[in-house]
């Protein structure tokens, strides 16, 4: 009787099995849980972190309005008539970059932990793992 040793096809199968088992598990850590939401008001935006339990507040300046807002998972982006705000998951509170006069907004989108705008004159990319933003000309 043959106790405790695998003969090679035991083998070849227990190594596809774990190879057909990994690829869940690698997506399993890409997913990246629901923890910010925003709330949009007259003269503020409130984002709340559900996972520290955290409100942070972005008040509006005189005669700014929203134009677009993203949201996903760990990361949400702003855009208004004077600036482009971000907030992250980890990092506390908003970080913000101002408009340059005449630049117009293109494009804004979110996924994970990871913000990209896209203007007339500037590609900007925020991540919400290190809370800041970066951009290069177009």
């Amino acid at each position: 009787m043959m106790q405790g040793r695998m003969t090679g096809c035991g083998k070849l199968l227990a190594h596809l099995m774990l190879l057909l088992l990994l690829p869940g598990v690698a997506n399993a850590e890409d997913t990246v849980e629901k923890t910010l939401f925003l709330v949009t008001e007259s003269d503020r935006v409130v984002a709340a972190n559900a996972d520290t339990g955290q409100f942070f507040t972005l008040d509006l300046h005189a005669k700014e309005t929203v134009e677009r807002s993203q949201v996903a998972s760990a990361v949400a982006v702003l855009v208004t008539n004077q600036r482009f705000a971000a907030i992250g998951a980890f990092p506390g509170g908003w970080r913000s970059i101002r408009r340059k006069a005449g630049e117009t907004f293109i494009s804004a989108e979110a996924e994970g932990y990871s913000a990209l705008v896209v203007t007339s004159d500037r590609i900007l990319s925020f991540s919400g793992r290190k809370g800041s933003w970066s951009f290069t000309n177009r």
